[in-house]
């Protein structure tokens, strides 16, 4: 089999020091790259809860289908409704992942004559489900409220604004209140991606939403469980009528086989434990005060979440640098063009509430050496 089409794209992502492998981490480095904010993936608290709720009802190993022929059950039900209330929402849809969510709910919704209006550093799978929808697209410079007006004032149709509430690769909020207010001038569809905030963001972690008092100002809301959660999954959530459109609509959704009941016991699990861990977010705060202090000297991205961004340009140097780090133990991820525009290639530290001070301050004097 020919296969030369392949290589030539490979051989040019290897000549621009681009080129992307699986890797594990060392044994015995220190995390500064998971998503796994509060430790959840690997706490015994979340394992005897998942064991606790699977021990106290029968269940399978598998779902046996998609949810509209036999993959639907009472459990993952009860979770959405779980959800939606824990969130302040009328209803919630669940998706086997953030980009699945993300995935189904644009490509869905928008229709031909309809305007999607985007910040421009969004999430890939937003992009993606941007691609698959009939509706005009349009972005505009990231957390810019000037260029988001603009694009509103010549918008038509139905139009949906696309953010997130903390930017993956930025580390950085959104300004979600004058967001807010500008989409409800414009009769607007607020969109927001919460996946980086929530579990961190508010007293409950609840996500930034919320924590404003914006749940109604949304048209429809994400939650991704693969970061803080600490586990897998994700809910769309919105009014029952777009919770009925998604079910009849949303490819991503009627087309796959449903989480098994397993996944909705970890989701059910950490959503008893994480808006109780109070001094867990606090600990992590003063640990991204510590850091920002720390490297004040560098040439960073401010942000007040546990993402924490070096900006290191050239895929190179960047390379580099991460590799020099993981020898002296210290799992730091390098972030490469096309992945950031070129000149943005950075380092992305990711802060945990079980990262210690001595951690980052071998982390600090790496980074300044």
């Amino acid at each position: 089999m020919k296969e030369d089409f392949l290589l030539q794209q490979l051989a040019q992502r290897e000549a621009q020091h681009a080129f992307r492998r699986l890797r594990l981490p060392a044994p015995g480095s220190v995390d500064f790259c998971s998503n796994d904010y509060l430790g959840l993936a690997q706490s015994a608290a979340m394992q005897e809860g998942v064991h606790a709720l699977l021990q106290a009802r029968p269940y399978m190993h598998g779902s046996t289908g998609s949810r509209l022929l036999a993959g639907n059950y009472a459990w993952v039900e009860e979770a959405e409704e779980m959800l939606a209330t824990f969130h302040q929402a009328k209803a919630g849809l669940i998706y086997n992942s953030g980009y699945d969510a993300n995935l189904g709910l644009f490509s869905a919704v928008p229709q031909k004559g309809d305007t999607i209006i985007y910040d421009q550093l969004i999430h890939a799978s937003i992009r993606d489900g941007i691609r698959l929808s009939r509706a005009q697209a349009f972005s505009f410079v990231h957390n810019d409220l000037e260029d988001l007006l603009k694009k509103l004032q010549h918008a038509s149709g139905n139009i949906f604004v696309a953010v997130e509430s903390v930017y993956s690769m930025d580390g950085d909020f959104a300004p979600l209140q004058e967001m807010a207010a500008l989409c409800d001038q414009h009769g607007a569809h607020l969109i927001v991606d919460e996946a980086h905030a929530t579990g961190v963001v508010g007293a409950k972690g609840e996500g930034l939403v919320q924590h404003l008092g914006l749940q109604d100002a949304c048209f429809a809301r994400v939650h991704t469980f693969g970061k803080a959660v600490g586990c897998h999954g994700a809910v769309v959530l919105g009014s029952p009528h777009l919770r009925d459109y998604l079910v009849n609509f949303s490819r991503s959704f009627i087309y796959t086989t449903a989480l098994p009941p397993t996944s909705i016991a970890a989701i059910v699990a950490s959503y008893e434990l994480f808006p109780y861990m109070q001094a867990a977010r606090e600990q992590l705060s003063a640990l991204i005060i510590r850091f920002r202090k720390g490297v004040a000297g560098l040439s960073t991205i401010y942000s007040e979440t546990p993402i924490q961004i070096v900006l290191t340009p050239g895929n190179e140097e960047t390379r580099r640098i991460a590799i020099s780090l993981q020898s002296a133990g210290l799992d730091v991820r390098p972030i490469l063009h096309p992945t950031v525009p070129k000149g943005k290639e950075r380092l992305r530290i990711v802060l945990h509430s079980f990262n210690t001070e001595t951690e980052v301050d071998r982390l600090i004097k790496a980074l300044a050496g």
